[in-house]
């Protein structure tokens, strides 16, 4: 039974190497270990660690969840932010037949430019496939919506408009929460609060994962999309005269620094708890 690692960030999702994923899969008793660096967000003054390594972690879900789709046996972890030590540390715990490295085209591959193929060759003995990837030319085999969402994350309208989304197209969604302020408690909240959405959708068999953020929406947001090739973003708040979200202009300005189209879901009834 072969072992195969697969390291990729911001091509995970990619095509070709979903493709080779489900050749290599049919050929049979085929597993595959997917490992995904940390990755520093470029937003932001502070730096949320745990809302970082969840950002990695939601790209090793998804992968997986493919995985499962087409009935091939996948693990995964969150690895080293050096793609190579991530390499070498899975080298030491797992017996691995072959490497995967997926990557984007050289002129933009901080990977390629540190000669990270020619490296994990020569060091790990094992074969390396490359498979290199244009996202923003090839584009995803399916739309990646990215919800943006707080005090609202449970309520109605978002979820009937997620689930309309869902109907229309291949769809994978990426929610983010971002927390209330920085400190445990904050966190744990957050999170609580992603979880209640992520069970309802999981339940109506849609393909969806999600991360807590930056307290700070707008930098939340654009964190998430230098983590993951976004076709749309749809961000919930409050009630239009009871949201902070709204009052700050938070969709207009999301929809032109990303060049995204904004999906602007607005609850009904009024607000229970802090406005977003």
């Amino acid at each position: 039974m072969p072992d195969y690692l697969v390291l990729a960030n911001e091509t995970i999702a990619g095509a070709k190497l979903l493709d080779l994923i489900r050749e290599l899969g049919a050929k049979g008793n085929a597993r595959f270990h997917v490992v995904v660096p940390l990755t520093r967000p470029r937003h932001g003054n502070v730096i949320y660690d745990e809302a970082v390594r969840d950002g990695a972690q939601v790209r090793v879900d998804l992968a997986l969840a493919f995985m499962r789709e087409e009935g091939i046996e996948g693990t995964g972890e969150v690895g080293d932010q050096d793609p190579f030590n991530a390499v070498m540390d899975v080298l030491r715990d797992r017996r691995i037949d072959e490497i995967i490295v997926s990557t984007l085209p050289a002129a933009s591959s901080g990977w390629l430019r540190r000669d990270l193929i020619e490296r994990l060759e020569e060091s790990s003995g094992r074969p390396v496939h490359h498979i290199v990837q244009d996202i923003s030319e090839e584009g995803l085999p399916f739309d990646v919506t990215l919800v943006l969402a707080n005090q609202t994350v449970a309520g109605d309208e978002l979820r009937n408009k997620l689930e309309e989304l869902a109907e229309t197209s291949p769809h994978r969604f990426i929610v983010v929460v971002p927390q209330d302020s920085g400190d445990g408690r904050a966190c744990s909240s957050a999170r609580g609060r992603l979880r209640t959405l992520l069970e309802d959708l999981s339940s109506e068999h849609i393909v969806v994962a999600g991360h807590i953020g930056d307290p700070d929406p707008f930098t939340a947001a654009m964190n998430a999309v230098q983590y993951f090739h976004i076709s749309e973003i749809v961000i919930s708040t409050l009630p239009m005269g009871e949201s902070r979200w709204v009052a700050d202009k938070l969709i207009e300005r999301v929809e032109k620094a990303t060049g995204k189209p904004v999906i602007h879901v607005a609850q009904e009834g009024r607000a229970t708890e802090a406005a977003a």
